[in-house]
C-alpha cells in the first residue's frame, strides 16, 4: 500500500469522525477563554495555555516574551496590532502567525502551529460566536495561506508506525501531508493527536498501541459518561484497527521486497 492510500484511510476516519475531538476542543477553548471579559485577558489566557502544552517549557525565555506582551497589552485589541507586537512585516495571516510566533523566545514549531490552528478554530464560524476574539481574523484558510499540524510525540509514533525507516519531525510530516492535502484538510489531520493520544502507551520511540482509558480520564475537557466512553472505546479500536491494516501491508511490502532481493 501506498504512503498516499494509508493517509487517505487514515483521513477518511478523521473526517468521518469529527464530532468528538471537536466537542473536547469546544469544552477547552470555553475553560480559556469564558472566564475573561477583555480581548487582550482572553489572548493571554490562550497565550499561557498554549505554551504550558511543552513538556520541557524554557522557563526564562517564556518569561521574557510574556514580558513583551505586558508591555504591548493594548495592541492585543486585534489580530493585526497583535501581529505587529510579534512581528511587524508579517503577513496579516494564519501562515504570518505561525512564521511569527515560532522565532519568539520560549516558543517552537509545535506550539506555534497549536496557537494557530486554535486561533483558526476561534475564528472559522463553527465553534459558538461568544468564543471569538478578534473582528479581523480570516475565517478561513485562503489559497496562499496555511496552518501546520503541531507535530509532537503522540503524532510521530503513528508515523513511525506507517512508516519506519523515516526520521519523522515536525518538518517532513506537515510536508508530506501538505503534498496530498491544504487548506482545511490540514486542520482535520489536527484529529490525528486525539486518536492518537488515547490509543498509546507508553513513552518514547516503542510505545505500544492499545485502548488508554486512563488517558482519556486525564483529559479534562473529556466527556465522562459511561455511555460516551463505550462508544468512543470503540471508534478507538477501530482506528487501531486501521491503523494495523496500513502497517501490516506496509511490512508485507517491505518483506516482499526483500525476498525478491534475495
Amino acid at each position: 500500500m501506498k504512503m498516499e492510500e494509508r493517509l487517505e484511510k487514515l483521513f477518511n476516519f478523521l473526517q468521518e469522525n469529527r464530532t468528538y475531538n471537536k466537542k473536547l476542543q469546544e469544552r477547552y477553548y470555553r475553560s480559556i477563554i469564558l472566564p475573561y471579559d477583555g480581548i487582550p485577558d482572553k489572548i493571554i489566557s490562550l497565550l499561557y495555555h498554549i505554551a504550558n502544552t511543552q513538556s520541557q517549557p524554557r522557563i526564562d525565555y517564556l518569561a521574557d516574551f510574556y514580558k513583551k506582551i505586558y508591555k504591548h497589552r493594548d495592541q492585543l485589541e486585534s489580530f493585526d496590532s497583535f501581529l505587529g507586537i510579534l512581528l511587524p512585516t508579517t503577513p496579516k495571516n494564519f501562515k504570518g502567525l505561525f512564521q511569527s510566533l515560532k522565532c519568539q523566545s520560549g516558543w517552537g514549531n509545535k506550539t506555534a502551529a497549536l496557537f494557530t490552528k486554535s486561533i483558526f478554530h476561534l475564528h472559522n464560524n463553527e465553534y459558538p460566536k461568544q468564543l471569538r476574539i478578534w473582528n479581523d481574523v480570516p475565517n478561513k484558510i485562503n489559497k496562499n495561506d496555511e496552518i501546520y499540524l503541531p507535530v509532537d510525540a503522540v503524532i510521530i509514533s503513528i508515523f513511525k508506525q506507517l512508516e519506519l525507516k523515516t526520521n519523522w519531525n515536525f518538518t517532513n510530516i506537515n510536508k508530506l501531508l501538505k503534498h496530498y492535502y491544504q487548506g482545511n484538510d490540514i486542520e482535520i489531520w489536527d484529529d490525528l493527536w486525539f486518536w492518537g493520544f488515547i490509543t498509546q502507551n507508553g513513552t518514547g520511540i516503542n510505545r505500544e498501541f492499545s485502548w488508554n482509558m486512563n488517558k482519556y480520564w486525564t483529559l479534562k475537557e473529556s466527556n465522562k459518561d459511561p455511555e460516551t466512553i463505550m462508544v468512543i472505546k470503540a471508534k478507538a479500536e477501530g482506528f487501531l484497527e486501521l491503523l494495523k491494516i496500513c502497517t501490516l501491508k506496509m511490512k508485507r511490502t517491505t518483506t516482499r521486497k526483500i525476498k525478491n532481493n534475495s
